[in-house]
């Protein structure tokens, strides 16, 4: 830990397991960016470089993570040592991942310090091992617990509607688009496939490339 007016050089790391968070103005990152900056502020450290990993689950290697990987790499040129995370399920949430990456790093000389338990991964009292193993536990639990009840939640979806998340149909996505098609294919004589695509790409229904729709496409929306 720094000492109060000695300033300490530090990396800022944070991770985010959803895609749904990534971004500056996300609240996860918001709220993680403050806490590690709070805390340095306060305890003599100065964020001097910010590594984040977007969509990383906290199950996954520290060694697999790009951001995690980049950090190590200036970490390793300039000789700063210091990782402040906002908290330890943010640096990962898998217990064993979590003490693996603490060991990982301990061996390169580099200390972790979550924002929220500036302690948990430095004390090796009895007590303070377990409380880590305990914690990461629950933690464990907890996204477990999570995973399962939007599990559950998507299943119900899917029971009562046929469909849960994925890609929209072209039914959903373009009714307009799908009332064209089935219009052409209902002409006589007849038109292939083909014949379709290009009736809908004179009426400027075209693939988001603005190539016309293959046949296997117009056939999705016929049959819809």
């Amino acid at each position: 830990m720094a000492r109060k007016g000695k300033r300490v050089e530090a990396v800022g790391y944070m991770r985010t397991s959803s895609s749904a968070n990534i971004g500056r103005d996300k609240d996860s990152d918001k709220r993680q960016r403050a806490a590690i900056e709070a805390f340095a502020k306060s305890n003599g450290y100065e964020i001097v470089g910010w590594f984040y990993d977007a969509a990383v689950k906290g199950a996954d290697a520290i060694t697999e993570r790009s951001g995690f990987s980049a950090m190590l790499e200036r970490i390793a040129g300039n000789g700063v040592g210091s990782i402040i995370c906002e908290a330890p399920d943010r640096f990962a949430r898998d217990l064993a991942v979590q003490l693996a990456g603490h060991d990982y790093l301990k061996k390169l000389g580099v200390e972790l310090i979550p924002a929220s338990a500036p302690d948990f991964f430095t004390e090796d009292t009895p007590t303070a091992v377990l409380v880590r193993q305990v914690l990461g536990a629950i933690g464990q639990f907890e996204k477990s617990n999570l995973v399962a009840k939007l599990k559950v939640a998507r299943d119900r979806k899917r029971q009562a509607t046929g469909k849960c998340g994925g890609r929209k149909s072209y039914a959903e996505a373009k009714p307009e688009l799908v009332e064209a098609a089935r219009e052409l294919s209902g002409q006589r004589p007849r038109l292939s496939l083909r014949k379709i695509s290009a009736a809908l790409a004179g009426r400027g229904f075209t693939a988001a490339s603005g190539a016309s729709f293959s046949a296997s496409a117009v056939k999705s929306m016929i049959s819809t």
